[in-house]
């Protein structure tokens, strides 16, 4: 499968680059947990945070600024899951187009909804840089790219809807200017969009669970939640590390929310994403891939999404499985993906992959992210793979605004939040091949 001699690693190379550091909490660096982790949980706090991912340890660090006393509570190490797995992309905009948006929801709530995409990377900047999270954040921007003609004619009249509607500035790259972004000729043109940017990932989770734990948030690994209880105007929550209770309850857990919260999980549907990552790559070489250093992806349902890491490799992902990481459904995931790799750019087939990895996506059935309160407790998730800048903005005016007047300003919570068609529970195993399915016929129709 590989180019070359050397062992494929099925771990994240984002975890490498934290290894050895005294404030690394991220995923797969038992070593880095610190002794704030390791103490027992606290008798009583004013709010417990489920899940220790972006959007948990951003709420946790805006309540404990607001003087709230609050424990995080993650099943496995902080950081563990998509968080600090994913492709280190920190994009503008919704997975819903701008069109769909402006049909769905109306203009006015459509054009709050993509401003705060566009602030959430600012709130990721603006922490990176207020905070000294050394994470490789850079704004570069992204480059979509149309998989065929009609998708760029598609992406003409969203530069012009942005434009007019949103007041967000694009660039049209036509085909036969493409090579000055991408080494490769399989694209019909693309779309340039200079907000956006890039981070390491794990580094940055890193960051915020150092910063959340400076300003008084306890995190607790290892302390998966396995029952919420209402006990008057306060919760007891259960945990594998012991019980505490609190007085407001937020669920963060994403692609891993599970049966504690049955209204989240029947209104989710959990999706496999996988990424490979190449040896680094001459200079020259990783230059012609990609000229100016743009996150990159494609306009498929089925889509790939592609980068240069600091070091120079090729990272690649996408949905080449649907079902949640196994070891068995990253190594067949990363033969898909080296497929795919060697389709946009063959000047890659003697380069060796190094490492492979997955991790488990939220995708709400609109494909919107949402935020509220349900069954008496506060949530956001269904992220849809914009969750490295989402997952900040919402926990942060999720942790800024519970207890007070301001919930109801998030526009994320003013989107409805069905569960699945006919009352299925689309996340069972057997149900998301089928899934899989009709997203390649999407692909081959569209």
């Amino acid at each position: 499968m590989t180019g070359g001699a050397g062992a494929l690693e099925e771990r994240s190379y984002w975890s490498d680059t934290v290894s050895g550091s005294a404030n690394a909490l991220a995923a797969d660096v038992p070593a880095a947990v610190s002794d704030a982790q390791r103490a027992p949980l606290p008798q009583r706090v004013d709010v417990a945070v489920v899940g220790g991912g972006i959007t948990g340890l951003s709420a946790a660090l805006a309540l404990a600024r607001r003087g709230i006393s609050v424990a995080v509570l993650e099943a496995h190490s902080i950081g563990w899951g998509a968080s600090s797995r994913n492709g280190g992309m920190v994009l503008t905009g919704l997975k819903l187009d701008a069109a769909t948006l402006l049909a769905r929801y109306g203009r006015e709530l459509a054009r709050e909804l993509f401003r705060a995409s566009v602030e959430s990377v600012d709130l990721v900047e603006q922490l990176v840089r207020a905070e000294r999270i050394e994470c490789q954040f850079s704004r570069g921007g992204h480059l979509a790219l149309a998989s065929k003609p009609g998708h760029y004619a598609g992406f003409e009249r969203a530069a012009e809807l942005l434009s007019r509607e949103f007041n967000h500035v694009t660039r049209l790259v036509p085909r036969a200017a493409l090579r000055a972004e991408l080494g490769s000729d399989i694209y019909h043109g693309g779309m340039v969009d200079e907000a956006s940017g890039g981070i390491n990932p794990a580094q940055y989770v890193a960051g915020l669970a150092r910063v959340a734990q400076a300003a008084g948030a306890t995190l607790h690994a290892g302390a998966r939640v396995q029952c919420l209880e209402r006990l008057g105007p306060r919760w007891r929550v259960t945990t594998a590390r012991g019980t505490l209770e609190a007085g407001e309850i937020l669920v963060a857990t994403s692609g891993y929310t599970g049966a504690v919260t049955p209204a989240l999980r029947r209104r989710l549907l959990p999706v496999g994403s996988y990424i490979i990552a190449t040896e680094p790559l001459p200079e020259p070489l990783a230059r012609e891939l990609s000229p100016t250093g743009r996150m990159m992806y494609d306009s498929r349902h089925f889509l790939h999404y592609f980068r240069l890491t600091p070091d120079r490799r090729l990272l690649i992902g996408g949905r080449a499985r649907f079902v949640p990481e196994t070891e068995r459904t990253v190594r067949e995931s990363a033969a898909v993906l080296r497929q795919g790799m060697l389709a946009i750019y063959p000047q890659l087939r003697g380069a060796r992959v190094e490492y492979a990895w997955g991790g488990t996506l939220d995708f709400a059935f609109d494909t919107m992210p949402h935020a509220g309160c349900i069954d008496g407790y506060h949530y956001a998730l269904g992220y849809a793979g914009h969750g490295v800048a989402l997952a900040t903005y919402l926990g942060t005016k999720i942790g800024a605004a519970i207890g007070t007047s301001e919930l109801g300003a998030n526009p994320f919570g003013r989107l409805p939040f069905r569960g699945a068609p006919l009352g299925l529970h689309l996340g069972k195993d057997w149900v998301l091949p089928l899934v899989a399915a009709w997203y390649k016929i999407l692909d081959w129709v569209d």
